[in-house]
């Protein structure tokens, strides 16, 4: 069959071109390029759930269990033997408020951290925006975290306990953990690429911040320990503190946090997202020839 015969006089059509060349120093962060690339960022946070769970017997509910099982043993610990106080709520439900906000961050921290080198041959093969893996992993997490808190209602209907008005502002507790699990993660994915000790630091360090923040155990025990002097110091060094504390309250109707406490982890949230940021894209230039 003959080809098709195309007139001399019909302008041929511009074949699409995109030209990559190596960025100097600091690149600005380009949320247009983020935002076409969207559909391969669903495409990855799907794939992460579906890998996660793939040949378990018990899948999902794994995001249930673990936990379930953390706040049996925290309130056994701190309610039982150590006899702290909870606010004036059963200590079951107060140690899972604070694991709610704390497995997120966690997971969130880890998979941010560990997704370049766990996608190296994809970053050596194919052009994309490199971010897109770290806000893919994020969204994977956000999906576990909407599992755990449906327990986390059921919780609260078996122990008849109804949140209040400090319920709406529970979407801003959670934007100051993913601001600060991203940001830690931007850096902490940056420099594994390079430095891969970072893979074996980051749970060790994550293990002593759990006992070292009050996910357990209430944030007012720890401030009076402190130097009042020091007060913001701490503040500022856990930011994670703060807007936990502020999750229990939302849902059980704890104590709030002062709103200076809040304010001080809310700007040192955002210190750290601009500075994972600005390392990420710092060092992205170098991630396909170093992985």
């Amino acid at each position: 069959m003959a080809a098709p015969h195309v007139g001399r006089d019909e302008p041929a059509r511009p074949r699409p071109l995109l030209t990559l060349r190596p960025s100097r120093g600091w690149t600005a962060l380009n949320l247009g390029e983020i935002w076409a690339f969207r559909d391969l960022l669903f495409s990855l946070a799907g794939r992460d759930l579906k890998l996660r769970y793939k040949q378990t017997a018990l899948g999902v509910v794994w995001v249930v269990l673990q936990p379930l099982l953390a706040a049996g043993v925290f309130s056994f610990v701190f309610g039982t033997v150590a006899g702290l106080p909870s606010g004036g709520v059963p200590y079951f439900p107060f140690a899972f408020a604070g694991l709610l906000g704390w497995n997120f961050f966690s997971n969130a921290l880890t998979k941010v951290g560990g997704c370049l080198v766990s996608n190296s041959q994809l970053i050596s093969k194919v052009f994309f925006p490199r971010l897109i893996l770290p806000l893919s992993s994020v969204g994977s997490g956000l999906v576990d975290f909407a599992v755990t808190a449906a327990m986390m209602g059921v919780l609260l209907g078996i122990y008849h306990i109804a949140p209040g008005v400090g319920l709406l502002l529970f979407p801003v507790w959670m934007l100051i953990l993913t601001a600060i699990a991203l940001g830690v993660g931007l850096g902490t994915a940056a420099l594994a690429v390079s430095y891969r000790d970072v893979q074996y630091i980051l749970p060790v360090a994550l293990n002593i911040l759990l006992y070292a923040t009050p996910v357990a155990y209430p944030l007012e025990k720890v401030l009076e320990k402190v130097p009042e002097r020091l007060r913001g110091v701490y503040l500022f060094l856990n930011p994670l503190a703060a807007p936990l504390a502020a999750m229990k309250a939302s849902l059980l109707g704890t104590p709030m946090p002062t709103a200076g406490s809040l304010v001080v982890s809310a700007a040192t949230a955002f210190i750290v997202l601009a500075a994972g940021v600005f390392a990420f894209k710092r060092m992205e230039r170098s991630f396909a020839d170093v992985i």
